[in-house]
């Protein structure tokens, strides 16, 4: 019974672990669809197996790790068609980023609920602006010594490389976050606000990406709609819709990206996703955690006022305004 019980764990481990290595190497393939040469290197404007990489590790833990360097391995090897140091480096560096980052949301105790401005903040800043310095430095450094990218071109390089890892993380890792605990809406109304929101962010979307009138700021009022109406639940996924549409008009270069450089699309695109990114995050993050700190005055008041109602049992039921679930008085 022992022998099958451990042995029942190490095979539930090694196929959890193999489950994170095929989600990120099938991701990574998604990713390498949209590829921009820069000084010789190729970018990819987000790249999606670093929030893949943090949602394995932030809802199974530590123990996923190696699942995370297997898949990244994968991608490399096919990538470069070999397995070198090189390799083993850019492997060690696209695990070492999403661990850290893991890490360090789990010191600043990061919630996955993201119902608090400071989670929103953490995922922003630690999550994908610091732990990222890691992956694309080594990345960038690889490259340089190998001769592939010129020594004066590393910063530009570089730069694209962060880019693409941290907008990975702002925009796939609240997206997986909140799909695993999406709901479809219960009520008629919801439905057809819902139905109306994704219509919008679909056609102005495409409208904002394509249009040669530089319309690229429509976006926010959909991110903004979707923020206040349905919280992470609806910013999440029109960030990524947003993001998505603004990524393949800029491969393409047309729209607002058409006559500008490759440099200067990775450039508008990085400014673009972020900016996307952290209306979507933070400001759903506000409004969850004003609406759950309004439910707790609530709860507090009816609890205050059945206490009042048990240390005075002699007045009425009806002196005391009643008060509803919703929160309004019962006057």
């Amino acid at each position: 019974m022992i022998r099958s019980e451990g042995t029942r764990r190490t095979a539930v481990a090694a196929l959890t672990i193999l489950t994170v290595a095929a989600a990120y190497y099938g991701v990574a393939q998604i990713g390498l669809l949209v590829q921009v040469h820069i000084h010789g290197a190729r970018v990819t404007p987000l790249w999606p197996t670093t929030g893949v990489a943090l949602t394995s590790l932030l809802y199974l833990g530590l123990r996923v790790w190696p699942g995370i360097a297997l898949g990244s391995l994968a991608v490399v090897a096919v990538s470069r068609g070999s397995i070198d140091l090189a390799t083993l480096a850019l492997v060690a560096g696209n695990t070492v980023a999403p661990v850290c980052a893991y890490l360090m949301l789990r010191r600043a105790e990061f919630r996955r609920e993201m119902d608090r401005l400071r989670d929103g903040a953490a995922l922003v800043f630690l999550g994908a602006m610091a732990a990222m310095l890691i992956s694309a430095s080594v990345r960038t450094a690889v490259q340089v010594l190998t001769g592939r990218v010129p020594t004066g071109d590393f910063w530009p390089v570089w730069a694209a490389w962060w880019a693409g890892d941290a907008m990975g993380v702002l925009i796939i890792t609240p997206f997986l976050l909140v799909m695993r605990k999406a709901r479809l809406p219960r009520r008629t109304d919801r439905w057809v606000e819902a139905t109306a929101l994704a219509a919008a962010s679909v056609g102005l979307g495409l409208v904002a990406t394509r249009s040669s009138l530089s319309m690229l700021y429509v976006v926010f009022p959909l991110l903004i709609w979707a923020a206040l109406r349905f919280q992470l639940a609806g910013s999440a996924p029109c960030a990524l819709l947003l993001s998505v549409l603004a990524i393949v008009a800029g491969s393409q270069g047309v729209g607002p990206f058409a006559g500008h450089t490759v440099l200067d699309v990775m450039l508008n695109l990085a400014v673009l996703n972020g900016c996307v990114a952290l209306t979507a995050l933070l400001l759903a993050a506000i409004v969850t955690e004003d609406k759950n700190i309004r439910r707790r005055i609530e709860q507090a008041c009816d609890e205050l006022a059945d206490v009042v109602d048990h240390l005075a049992p002699g007045r009425s039921a009806t002196a005391w305004p009643s008060r509803h679930k919703d929160g309004r008085d019962g006057r």
